[in-house]
């Protein structure tokens, strides 16, 4: 069981966004960017270009719907995509506020967010979707 599996079934806490049936959102605990949010499908599948295409095609509109209402909630310019998935063995979609191309570098320092400063930044985006 990945540690997102365990994230989904309430066993790790963390700062959800949003959920449906198949997919689940929560903010990154190593944000590059305030509002860098994680999408992951419900189905434990290590490479997301294993899901199947339905499956697949749904899960970027979830991220759409999470990514236009981080778009609401903190100051960017857009939201950048990052497909990685080397870090965890389970597929996902990092959603990345971005003013500038270079704030999608995962080498740049990661920020340090308090407990409250997630909370509040996890329920404004909740509040615009």
């Amino acid at each position: 069981m990945t540690i997102f599996s365990r994230i989904i079934a309430g066993e790790i806490p963390c700062y959800k966004i949003a959920e449906n049936d198949q997919f689940y959102a929560f903010l990154d605990i190593n944000p590059l960017t305030k509002g860098h949010t994680l999408v992951i499908p419900k189905t434990e599948e290590d490479y997301l270009f294993n899901l199947d295409d339905e499956l697949l095609g749904d899960m970027i509109i979830f991220a759409k719907k999470v990514a236009l209402a981080i778009e609401k909630s903190v100051d960017c310019i857009r939201i950048g995509m990052a497909v990685i998935g080397m870090e965890v063995p389970h597929a996902h979609i990092h959603l990345i506020p971005i003013t500038k191309e270079s704030d999608m570098n995962f080498k740049n320092q990661k920020m340090k967010l308090s407990s409250d400063e997630m909370t509040e930044i996890a329920d404004k985006i909740k509040l615009n979707l």
